[in-house]
């Protein structure tokens, strides 16, 4: 089997009965990396009729679709690309139409989408142009006409690109196979040819773009009234499931040597190892050529001959390439050939958020708020570029100088657009990615991590910042579905009676075992951080005073004893 993505496109179309060609249609097949990275795109559009600028409408939806598709961040899923774009384009479609012709009709298309990544499909439709599917000569018809029929012979688009402001659009996806043959066409075709002369032809061995004039022929034929336009895409190979050559490029170069103070590589001179573990080093050095102090991260020679770990180690460098944040580690660009495996970032002079806590152990709530909006705006950089960090903890989260916080460390980074290209490998306890008790449980349990997973890394820290301490406690080693429900959590009152009954719920929430139970956004948890929330206050009569008040609770308790002892002494003076 071939190790990419090959194809054989062809298309026609023609103008029918009509003045003008309000169809229109694209295909891009780009060079690598962007072969393996965004894959192959293919569209086809049908201006509406009553439309006042159909032909607009439809070569605006091709062309904004192919132009900006490939534009998109390398790291985002087709599926966010793909509904970005599209809404982006609806948006101004409709205004256009509005604007220019005062009509909600004035610039409006069909439009069908065709993205071939990897091994998938990916189809987004809306209107009633269609997209077919043949394989081993049966037919499918893979979109769903968006027409409502008024009568038996009148009918009407009622969901289109540019009708309405907001859109809805269809899509699905399917795994691929050699040989497939997709069709797509425009009511023009597939209203004036049968499905069974469509599956007929497709079946058949001949070049697509022959098969595309043959199908626009019989449609003109059999008396089409509309512009008559299809596109024909077969596979021709697949690659393989487990390769990617855009994380393997780098992968021939050796391993660096064991590197000490005063050592030159590529430039950069060693002043000192901070860090070592059994899978990377990390050295603080001096860029020759640039005039700046650089960290250079390196891996263990212990893996020189692991291909998944080598993958591994450069994965964390293009992840951390493609993040460009304040509140982020900068992975820096090379000006010169590699002669070894390594990446450089920027250099940090600073301490890591496990020594702040140390040396910080009962800070104000206000602290600790900056640098938990600081730590999200960092998180939401990755998700905004469709990544998951993964393994956040107090050891990674860097503290400069001038108080910047930065999240490092991108080696348990989760990409979506990388993850369609090679597949999820499933949780288990041996590979389980992050900390034991930073990870949120849903990882313990087999399952794919979400936004909300990095969300409950954030709650642990921001609880242990203001408690000192975990809130459940340390985990079990092997976590699983029965203790985890076992674990309870701590309310801060326990730990840090400075700790408002308000923010504890914020806390309590985002640190919820159920993934269904915590914030929906970062935004909401930093929220209720900073305001109080009613329903949270509304909790405060239902925590006992013991836990609520303390000193309140034991002085109480203290006038009550004496108040009986009081009592019981008056008696017994009574009764001598």
């Amino acid at each position: 089997m071939a190790k990419t993505l090959a194809v054989r496109i062809g298309a026609a179309s023609d103008k029918g009965v009509k003045t003008d060609n309000e169809d229109f249609w694209g295909a891009l097949v780009p060079a690598e990396p962007q072969l393996t990275l965004k894959g192959i795109a293919v569209a086809i559009a049908d201006g509406m009729s009553g439309s006042e600028a159909g032909k607009e409408a439809s070569h605006c939806c091709i062309t904004a679709f192919l132009e900006d598709y490939y534009s998109t961040p390398d790291s985002w899923s087709v599926t966010k690309a793909g509904q970005k774009i599209l809404s982006a384009t609806n948006s101004w479609l409709h205004s256009q139409g509005r604007m220019r012709y005062a009509s909600v009709k004035g610039m409006v298309s069909t439009l069908s989408v065709l993205v071939l990544k990897s091994n998938t499909a990916h189809i987004f439709h809306v209107g009633d142009s269609r997209i077919y599917l043949c394989r081993q000569g049966q037919l499918e018809q893979l979109t769903r006409d968006h027409r409502l029929w008024v009568s038996d012979d009148k009918s009407y688009l009622n969901r289109a690109m540019g009708i309405e402001p907001h859109l809805e659009i269809d899509y699905k996806s399917l795994t691929l196979e050699k040989g497939d043959r997709f069709l797509l066409s425009t009511d023009g075709l597939h209203d004036f040819v049968g499905e069974a002369y469509i599956r007929a032809q497709l079946a058949e061995a001949g070049a697509p773009d022959l098969i595309a004039k043959e199908l626009v022929q019989v449609a003109l034929a059999n008396g089409s009234d509309d512009n008559v336009t299809c596109q024909i895409v077969e596979i021709d190979s697949l690659p393989l499931l487990r390769e990617d050559e855009v994380l393997r490029h780098n992968g021939h170069l050796p391993f660096p040597p064991p590197l000490q103070p005063g050592m030159v590589l590529d430039g950069y001179r060693i002043e000192a190892e901070l860090h070592a573990s059994k899978r990377t080093q990390i050295y603080r050095a001096y860029d020759t050529v640039q005039q700046r102090r650089v960290i250079l991260k390196t891996p263990s020679v212990l893996y020189d001959d692991d291909t998944h770990y080598i993958e591994h180690f450069l994965h964390e460098e293009w992840a951390g390439k493609r993040i460009q944040h304040a509140n982020v580690l900068q992975v820096l660009e090379t000006d010169r050939a590699k002669s070894c495996l390594y990446y450089v970032t920027e250099y940090i002079d600073g301490r890591t958020l496990r020594e702040w806590m140390a040396a910080n152990p009962k800070p104000e709530v206000r602290q600790v708020r900056a640098l938990v909006e600081q730590i999200a705006k960092g998180l939401r950089a990755f998700h905004r570029m469709e990544m998951l960090h993964q393994d956040l903890k107090p050891e990674n989260v860097m503290i400069a100088g001038d108080g910047r916080v930065k999240i490092i460390d991108f080696g348990s980074v989760k990409i979506a657009g990388i993850a369609e290209i090679t597949p999820l490998e499933t949780a288990s306890d041996e590979n389980v990615l992050g900390t034991l008790n930073y990870t949120a449980p849903e990882y313990h349990l087999g399952q794919r991590g979400t936004v909300k997973s990095d969300l409950f890394s954030l709650g642990v820290i921001c609880y242990e910042m203001l408690n000192g301490e975990l809130p459940f406690g340390p985990l079990p080693e092997k976590p699983n579905p029965t203790n985890l429900q076992r674990l309870v959590y701590i309310p801060s009152i326990r730990r840090n009676d400075m700790v408002p009954v308000w923010i504890d719920g914020a806390l309590r929430k985002a640190t919820s075992i159920s993934p269904r139970s915590r914030y929906d956004e970062l935004s909401e948890f930093l929220h209720d951080l900073a305001t109080p929330n009613p329903q949270f206050l509304k909790t405060e009569d239902k925590i006992p005073l013991a836990e609520r008040n303390p000193l309140l609770f034991w002085k109480s308790a203290a006038l009550f004893f004496f108040a009986c002892s009081f009592v019981l002494a008056l008696l017994l003076l009574r009764r001598h």
